[in-house]
């Protein structure tokens, strides 16, 4: 027994001398409990500090200086919040909030919060930050607006509108030459590349002036209709979804797979053969392996017949945002173009 007796005296001596030495780590309950007492010393500073009843005495103010300077900007700032928004009833805080597309509530946030975060949104909306929150859509509505309104301008008015119109049947004439010129041959995709560039740049550059032209020479009645902004709105946003493909097609910094495909496009859209275009779309954007749709790992382990599932024909273009809008754009010239080009074989239309 009394070596029983000595056996947990040592270890009840052991545990003790262990709880003395410093810590390398702490418990989250630690943490939150000294969290919860700074939180407590900090409301009573705020209260002693913003009492009506005490009056600032010169002597105790240097004490409590040090303490609530870094909560005074929160304050201050809460302050100036709530003084804008306090008029605001709870009702009109929500409608503002759904009004701006914001979520009412979010996770854990008080009343307080909730003002705080729309005064933040108003003051966006006045410095103009909510620009880069709209959708390109409504861009692309109101850069057909503006185009629309400098149209009427040009037509009402004299000079510099009839010198931009010289400048354009020029630019007309010279893509007209182009286009006999490097009207893209379906050799070229297999044996000359660089070939490709130019005659893909100059056709879908053709393509979408004439789409422009088409909505331009619509008639009013349809133009002030819902259907026929959006289809306005629809050519001006696909013309700039095109900008960085007519910029890669410059520099000539295309993939190769990529390239190809786009010749095919563009060389049966010229000879109208829609349905084989939009084939050649489709391998573009999604391929023609087994698993389309990027999906090149069918399971956890590594496997030899991996390679033989087609990884090379699966397409990743769509992946790249950039590149998505472009190709989805390059379909909507190709539905275009069988709008005013219609195919003499009814067998070649699009789907």
């Amino acid at each position: 027994m009394d070596f029983l007796a000595a056996e947990l005296a040592s270890k009840r001596k052991a545990i003790e001398d262990h709880n003395g030495r410093p810590k390398k780590y702490m418990r989250r309950g630690e943490l939150e409990a000294m969290e919860r007492e700074k939180e407590l010393v900090r409301k009573k500073q705020l209260l002693k500090t913003a009492s009506p009843a005490r009056s600032p005495a010169p002597a105790a103010s240097p004490a409590p200086v040090g303490d609530t300077a870094s909560p005074a900007p929160e304050g201050d700032t809460a302050t100036k919040a709530g003084g804008e928004l306090a008029h605001l009833s709870l009702a009109e805080v929500v409608r503002r909030l759904r009004q701006k597309g914001q979520p009412v509530t979010l996770f854990g946030e008080s009343e307080r919060e909730r003002r705080l975060r729309l005064r933040a949104l108003e003051l966006m909306e006045e410095r103009g930050g909510d620009r880069a929150g709209q959708n390109d859509f409504r861009r692309a509505m109101e850069v057909m607006e503006t185009t629309e309104t400098e149209a009427k301008a040009k037509k009402t008015g004299s000079g510099p509108g009839a010198v931009e119109s010289k400048e354009g049947r020029a630019e007309d004439g010279r893509e007209k030459k182009k286009e006999q010129d490097d009207e893209l041959k379906l050799e070229w995709i297999k044996d000359s590349k660089e070939k490709l560039y130019p005659a893909i740049y100059f056709a879908l550059k053709r393509k979408l002036k004439e789409w422009e032209q088409a909505m331009a020479e619509r008639p009013d009645s349809i133009k002030r209709t819902a259907q026929g902004k959006l289809a306005a709105a629809t050519q001006v946003q696909s013309a700039e979804y095109l900008k960085p493909l007519f910029k890669a097609l410059r520099t000539k910094t295309i993939e190769d797979d990529v390239i190809t495909k786009l010749g095919e496009i563009v060389y049966y859209m010229q000879h109208r053969e829609y349905q084989r275009a939009n084939d050649a779309y489709l391998r573009l954007s999604i391929g023609n392996a087994a698993w389309p749709i990027g999906v090149t790992m069918v399971g956890i382990h590594e496997r030899s017949a991996r390679e033989k599932i087609s990884t090379d024909q699966v397409a990743h273009v769509l992946n790249d945002e950039v590149s998505r809008k472009y190709i989805q754009s390059v379909k909507r010239l190709l539905t275009f173009a069988q709008t005013k080009y219609p195919p003499e074989d009814i067998s070649q239309l699009m789907g």
